[in-house]
């Protein structure tokens, strides 16, 4: 069993546009199911970073709050993280991501298919 985050646009190519920005997360949510049902447990970033952006009182996207938080979270779950998925799209934030995973070794993966399915299910 693999923890693995799911890694790809969130606010890129949004121009900071919520409903866009929405669009992207549901995107990489729709990931997460197939992986759970490998027998793993999915991961995404913004679910952790998103809540703790509000608490800090965020105003908008990218300023300090925003900026304290969002890329840190996924930085320090890569600790803990066994793999990344990086989905398909423009992504400074993700290619970060996966430079760090590869500097750790982790297993990178580019679709579902890859993913092995997990022998403790």
């Amino acid at each position: 069993m693999m923890l693995i985050l799911i890694a790809g646009p969130y606010r890129g190519g949004t121009n900071d546009d919520p409903v866009l920005m929405k669009k992207n997360l549901d995107k990489l949510e729709s990931f997460a199911l197939e992986i759970f049902r490998k027998g793993h447990i999915p991961f995404i970033g913004e679910w952790m970073a998103l809540p703790l952006i509000k608490l800090a009182g965020s105003k908008h996207v990218g300023d300090q709050q925003w900026n304290e938080i969002q890329y840190p979270i996924a930085h320090r779950m890569l600790e803990k993280c066994d793999a990344i998925l990086r989905i398909k799209g423009e992504s400074k934030g993700a290619d970060q991501d996966v430079r760090l995973a590869q500097e750790r070794g982790l297993k990178i993966y580019h679709s579902v298919e890859e993913i092995p399915i997990s022998e403790i299910l």
